[in-house]
């Protein structure tokens, strides 16, 4: 939590978890706090109340949102929670009865009327003023765009549509001006997230909406290509493998937005994937990989799977290392099948037990690892463009732009260096980890 500027006032505590769309979330209340006068409270003891935006998708999570509402409430007593478990107040209320409100994920005008009515805002428009790109949680030269929300999937192991509804999409023309006062504030990167970020704008019939003196079209290639335009990276994340992806593919070939798409693919045995509900045609999947790259030799693919998943044969898991080896992703995370409370998986016949889960997770780890490093390696001797995240006093952490924050590898310069994190140089890579790479700066003086 970071301390907000101002005079002294009623001060609100909030503790942000989950994704980057629950991120977002929290960035958009602080932003509203911040506007009505509240001061941001970095510690329990400081905080007049506190807000908890919970994460539900995975009983781990479900455990780690109780744990900080229980953390919140011993710590200060006054809590408002918010986020994807909200929607399950009754269990949150059995646990934690003394809660001041609860409200569901994406309800900012609900969390406002809560915090308006146990801590009235104490505002002076001459002392409390607001940055122009709004509250943000992340480092100054990245942010999170987010541009819808929901999900019309009805994946049996998921429970986001009942957490956050059906797909309801931002228009192009409004994610367009957000983007445009992100990057006059200083964003060198836009990271794009969604539930479903293929499905941008399915919801509104793709209509087109104003925006720069012309009309955009509220569909992702477009949606892109006009992000593209301004001057920063834009990483695509959460990208289902739709036809119209394959148009985005040119954009990246010709730079205009970074060579990096996040696919979601979950497995690599087709009666896996029809079980769980998802696109079930690996082979297409291998042809559609391999035409992306003979376009855009520089593409990364990023992608998550579960092993686990009831009805997982020995066989089945297999088939998935062979995809695996045959797709040869760049990034890869992978976690173990959870009975999610309400997920419709949990009702199909022949579980795997979880020892044997754990067991696939490290086979399926450690194959990918091996691809990860060999593709890692084929890097060094290379040159390329990064961006500076952090900068220490005897080395400099930066990513590439096959490098996501906080879920992807780094790229490490040792020394002491005159740089500043959002700048951009030039290196050369001189050794590849297992997940991240060595690098020196080209034609740079220390």
């Amino acid at each position: 939590m970071n301390r907000a500027s101002g005079s002294s006032g009623a001060r609100v505590g909030f503790v942000s978890l989950g994704c980057p769309k629950n991120l977002v979330d929290s960035e958009r209340i602080l932003t509203q706090l911040r506007a009505e006068g509240y001061e941001i409270s970095p510690t329990y003891a400081g905080a007049d109340l506190v807000v908890v935006n919970t994460c539900g998708f995975i009983d781990s999570a479900v455990e780690e949102s109780l744990q900080a509402i229980g953390e919140a409430l011993e710590e200060n007593g006054r809590v408002i929670v918010t986020g994807c478990l909200g929607v399950r107040e009754d269990e949150i209320r059995a646990l934690h009865p003394t809660v001041l409100a609860v409200t569901g994920p994406h309800e900012y005008a609900n969390v406002m009327s809560a915090v308006h009515r146990y801590l009235p805002p104490l505002h002076d428009a001459f002392t409390h003023l607001l940055p122009v790109q709004g509250i943000k949680l992340t480092p100054r030269h990245y942010a999170y765009l987010k541009i819808s929300e929901g999900c019309n999937h009805r994946c049996r192991f998921c429970i986001i549509p009942a957490l956050r509804g059906e797909l309801v999409s931002r228009p192009a023309g409004e994610v367009m001006r957000e983007a445009e006062t992100l990057v006059a504030a200083g964003v060198r990167e836009l990271l794009v997230v969604s539930q479903d970020t293929s499905a941008y704008g399915v919801d509104l019939k793709h209509r087109s909406d104003l925006w720069g003196g012309g009309l955009l079209k509220c569909r992702l290639p477009e949606l892109a290509a006009a992000l593209g335009s301004l001057g920063v990276w834009v990483r695509l994340h959460y990208v289902y493998p739709y036809p119209s992806v394959d148009e985005l593919i040119p954009l990246m070939a010709e730079g205009r937005i970074l060579p990096y798409l996040d696919i979601p693919l979950q497995h690599g045995s087709e009666r896996i994937l029809r079980s769980m509900r998802r696109p079930a045609a690996t082979e297409r999947v291998l042809e559609r990989i391999s035409r992306w790259r003979s376009i855009c030799p520089e593409l990364t693919l990023r992608s998550t799977f579960i092993v686990g998943f009831p009805g997982e044969s020995e066989a089945d898991f297999e088939k998935l290392l062979e995809f695996l080896r045959a797709a040869n992703l760049d990034r890869v995370g992978c976690f173990c099948y959870s009975p999610v409370d309400g997920a419709e998986a949990n009702r199909l016949p022949d579980p795997v037990p979880e020892p044997l889960k754990q067991e696939r997770l490290q086979r399926f780890m450690a194959v990918q690892a091996e691809i990860s490093q060999r593709r890692l390696v084929t890097k060094v001797g290379s040159e390329m463009v990064v961006l500076v995240d952090e900068v220490g006093e005897d080395q400099v952490v930066a990513r590439s732009a096959a490098d996501a924050p906080e879920i992807d590898g780094n790229v490490i310069i040792d020394g002491a260096w005159d740089l500043n994190p959002g700048d951009f140089i030039q290196v050369r890579i001189t050794a590849a980890g297992e997940h991240d790479l060595f690098a020196e700066p080209s034609d740079y003086e220390e």
